[in-house]
């Protein structure tokens, strides 16, 4: 018979929820892991760098010929307007079996489900092999002192995963309808075109920046980047702001702004699509005579783990648990599998995130407790 209490998933969602961990902050949320994950003997180190919290735990033996990986992270996007939030965004509160906070599927209940699985497993079965645990304070933000940071640790101190899973929310409306196994990549563009300002009753005495800047997104937005791939959907461009900043209808202004976001699959890389576009502003800048300024960030390229063993584990965990068969998607945003991609293979799993970002954050409790069910099924079958 089992002698230990087993890690309460909810609870220890709800400790990580009343931690107010606003990117870059903490607030004890990666305190509270740190002691959970010693306590059942876990190696544990911080990983810090940039003014960010990393925490980075193993179970087992460093070089064991097996070693499974969770990556997540504790930090939230901010609550915006607290007026409009009908249960306190720190709170955690439950309410007709839902829980209410900021972060609550986005992802400390993920977090908390592959802690609580985790701890459970190696007080229960001790495995053949290593489990890591890395966890970073920075996935909401910049993103470069946060998984970055602990892939670098891990690098400089003979550290590895041979697979790992990624908690974060991919089910779009079911519970197990979606695992992911790659994303588009993501890049965003700013635009500076430099005319000369004049009065509107003389457009002949300056040099308008809007037509190159309205023709040059124009050209841009039209172009049709690619149809798809096997895995991936159409990429996107997308105008997100054009701006001049002028309040007055009889000046023509000096200079104008714009941004481009695009999102695209495994087509292009972001050195292509930055050439692309290059061209563009060089035919543009030609044509009508002006400056133009480029700045462009590229947050991370596409990739995907192709289908193989382990996006057959963790969907057979998950139809398991579930009943559900997932679909095998790249769609969505970025998230940190992005740079685990490039130490071992790597797929995500974890709720529906249907609220996350928003006002009233929410997320059923039993939905928490079937989480960590299905990582628990799933280190079991690794291991097995």
């Amino acid at each position: 018979m089992s002698q230990f209490t087993p890690v309460d998933p909810v609870d220890l969602t709800a400790a990580l929820v009343r931690c107010p961990s606003v990117t870059p902050a903490d607030e004890g949320a990666l305190d509270i892991l740190h002691e959970l994950l010693s306590d059942a003997g876990f190696t544990c180190a911080w990983a810090d760098r940039g003014g960010i919290r990393n925490l980075f735990a193993r179970w087992g033996a460093q070089g064991n010929t097996r070693s499974f990986g969770f990556n997540g992270h504790t930090d939230v996007v901010p609550v915006g307007d607290e007026a409009a939030w009908t249960m306190p965004p720190f709170g955690a509160q439950i309410k007709d079996g839902i829980m209410y906070g900021r972060g609550t599927t986005d992802m400390k209940s993920g977090v908390a489900a592959f802690a609580a699985a985790a701890v459970d497993f190696v007080r229960e079965t001790p495995p053949d092999g290593s489990i890591v645990i890395a966890i970073t304070g920075d996935e909401e933000g910049e993103s470069i002192d946060g998984t970055l940071a602990l892939l670098e640790y891990m690098e400089n101190n003979g550290e590895r995963m041979d697979v790992c899973l990624v908690g974060e929310p991919t089910c779009p409306n079911t519970m197990g309808e979606m695992i992911k196994i790659g994303r588009r990549g993501s890049m965003t563009v700013k635009f500076r075109v430099i005319g000369k300002q004049g009065h509107s009753a003389y457009p002949h005495r300056a040099n308008n920046p809007l037509p190159p800047m309205m023709r040059l997104m124009d050209r841009l937005a039209s172009h049709e980047l690619d149809t798809g791939t096997d895995h991936f959907d159409q990429s996107t461009l997308a105008v997100v702001t054009v701006d001049t900043g002028n309040p007055a209808t009889n000046v023509i202004p000096a200079e104008c702004t714009a941004a481009v976001n695009i999102r695209f699959n495994d087509t292009h890389s972001g050195a292509s699509l930055s050439a692309w576009i290059e061209e563009e502003v060089v035919a543009i800048r030609e044509a009508y005579s002006v400056e133009i300024e480029t700045l462009v960030k590229i947050s991370g390229e596409s990739f995907i783990t192709p289908p193989g063993d382990l996006s057959a584990m963790v969907a057979g965990a998950v139809e398991a648990v579930t009943g559900v068969s997932p679909e095998l998607s790249t769609t969505g945003g970025t998230s940190d599998a992005r740079f685990v991609k490039s130490h071992c293979p790597v797929v995500e799993f974890g709720l529906v995130g249907q609220s996350m970002h928003q006002v009233d954050e929410h997320v059923r409790v039993d939905h928490i407790h079937e989480l960590k069910t299905i990582y628990s099924r799933i280190l079991r079958d690794y291991f097995a």
